[in-house]
């Protein structure tokens, strides 16, 4: 036990396993994934030139993940996995790190190994972790700002306090450069430390002068950012607020929340069996709330926790806008099962608040943090962020990787609370669970990769045909890729430096088809296009279909290349 505490044994097997499901999933493919690949292609140049230049596509500011890719680009080349692997590396170090905030936070060693693993584990954290987009890194300086923040409560003496408060504020200041959100830990965390630090002076002066210091960092930074030429300006708040749309975007989390946490949330269940009237009439009045919502949305019966662009029903990136319509990956019993599971899972937590467990409860481990202290510590960022979130889902919808920074603060107090009133132990059929969900993660990788490849499969065939790549439509993440490789800049509309850099793009002319997001790649006029369906658009064009794995599945993917424009004849 000794030397599992000295070297942090379950902490790094945490990461370890973090590493062997990306490895199982094989997460490699040449083209880029969602937003990531002019990411890729500025750290590529970060690495030639010495400079960050930006392209018109970086809202994030980003500066963090390019310098990390750019020296594995120096070591290793440059690839496209070559720069992911550096997000691979983060997001390693992140499960060690959030093991041990768990056990800072009093829960058991054992409980947090699996419930690092249950977040670590999960589809969204393993898809994303072997991407180079933003979610990842920006996550990881708010772990890493309140594993700081933990220490500073735990340290006896002020010097130690003080050291871990500057340790915070430096960590979240360099690695928030990533992703702007992520200096919440600096503009909030940091505060909420404070305050529950007030009573020592020195401590407060000195951990106050350095958060200033940290928040003016993070405004030289933004007026830095602001005048850089080709970014894409954020708007802090939304000009207008539509309340329904917030709502369906919300409604939408209402599942997806606790399917992506299900190793946690289905410790609950049994609580279900708790009876008494004021549970009861609880769990009535959401079953009610949920049935009539879900045939609002136009699910009866089942609003599907997989909703999401990442983890979805169709088991791969679900915003590709390939023409065609994807086939289907998990079948309708297997959506209900997680529909059934997360939901009684979220009501057995409910439950447990308006009832007693038949026995006496678990007895308490000691509390060096209390619950009023973790409250204190968290849930102003948790509101600020959730705050955050409203301007990106005045549409009616909202990407479930934004979720991330809320999922990785959930465990620590559905572990605490777990620990403390049902049971000192995770039963073994939670750990099961982790395994479940792993293996459904690494499916979900290895399938979303796959089928990257085929598409660069595709894109391979038609350049030894000689059809030049301007000539195709391989899907808005590979027209951005091509656009760059013809332009220095995504033709965005909202670029305000240098003026007048977005050049209003001519609708193509009216057919069947043409490319999502054309007038942002106006160098592409697609002759051909990627697609589910062989007949989509004006037909099959004289190519063959590329095949991709589908784990789980019996049948593999299918991709065709169909014509934009009508076949002529003789």
């Amino acid at each position: 036990m000794q030397l599992v505490r000295r070297f942090r044994i379950p902490a790094l097997f945490c990461a370890l396993c973090v590493l062997v499901c990306e490895l199982i999933s094989r997460p490699y493919a040449n083209m880029g994934i969602s937003d990531d690949g002019p990411y890729i292609l500025m750290a590529q140049t970060l690495a030639s030139t010495g400079h960050v230049v930006y392209n018109g596509w970086a809202a994030p500011m980003l500066v963090f993940q390019l310098y990390l890719a750019a020296a594995f680009v120096k070591l290793f080349g440059f690839s496209f996995t070559v720069v992911r692997s550096s997000a691979l590396l983060v997001a390693m170090l992140m499960a060690f790190l959030f093991q041990r905030i768990l056990v800072l936070a009093n829960v058991s060693e054992r409980n947090a190994t699996i419930g690092t693993l249950a977040l670590a584990l999960s589809p969204l954290y393993l898809m994303l972790s072997a991407t180079f987009l933003t979610d990842i890194f920006g996550l990881f300086a708010i772990i890493i700002c309140l594993y700081g923040c933990l220490h500073a409560l735990h340290a006896r003496s002020d010097r130690a306090t003080i050291a871990w408060l500057c340790f915070a504020v430096i960590t979240n200041a360099l690695c928030g450069t990533s992703r702007q959100i992520a200096w919440l830990g600096v503009l909030v965390m940091l505060p909420s430390t404070l305050w529950l630090l007030r009573s020592r002076r020195r401590v407060l002066l000195a951990g106050s002068a350095a958060t200033l210091l940290g928040a003016l960092f993070i405004f030289a930074c933004l007026h830095w950012l602001k005048h850089q030429p080709y970014i894409v300006p954020e708007q802090l708040l939304p000009k207008s607020i539509h309340a329904t749309g917030i709502v369906k975007a919300f409604a939408f989390l209402f599942l997806d929340a606790p399917f992506l946490l299900l190793p946690l949330f289905a410790l609950f269940i049994p609580v279900l069996w708790w009876r008494n009237r004021l549970s009861i009439a609880v769990v009535l009045a959401i079953c009610v709330a949920y049935t009539l919502l879900s045939f609002h949305r136009g699910y009866p019966f089942l609003m599907e926790p997989l909703a999401g662009d990442w983890v979805n029903l169709q088991g791969i990136y679900g915003s590709s806008h390939l023409q065609g319509d994807p086939p289907i990956f998990l079948p309708h019993w297997v959506r209900l099962l997680l529909t059934i599971a997360s939901l009684g899972g979220l009501l057995g937590l409910i439950a447990s608040f308006f009832s007693s467990p038949p026995t006496a409860p678990a007895a308490e481990l000691p509390k060096p943090i209390s619950w009023n202290f973790l409250a204190m510590l968290l849930a102003p960022f948790a509101i600020a962020y959730t705050l955050l979130l409203v301007p990106r889902t005045v549409d009616g919808t909202i990407f479930d990787r934004y979720l991330l920074p809320l999922l990785a603060i959930a465990p620590i107090f559905l572990l605490r609370y777990y620990q403390e009133t049902i049971r000192p132990k995770i039963p073994a059929a939670g750990a099961v669970l982790v395994l479940v969900m792993a293996a459904y993660g690494v499916t979900n990788t290895h399938n979303q990769f796959a089928f990257y490849r085929a598409r660069g499969a595709i894109a391979e065939e038609l350049r030894a045909h000689s059809i030049p790549d301007t000539a195709v439509d391989g899907g808005w993440e590979n027209n951005l890729d091509v656009e760059l490789q013809n332009s220095s800049h995504i033709n965005f509309p909202t670029i305000v430096v240098p003026a007048h850099a977005y050049i209003p793009t001519p609708p193509p002319p009216p057919s069947a088809c043409h490319a999502f997001w054309y007038d942002y790649t106006p160098h592409i006029h697609p002759l051909y296009g990627v697609s589910f369906d062989p007949n989509a658009c004006y037909g099959p064009a004289p190519f063959a279909p590329v095949h991709y794995s589908r784990w789980l599945t019996r049948t593999p993917g299918t991709l065709y290349v169909v014509r934009y424009t009508p076949p002529s004849h003789p």
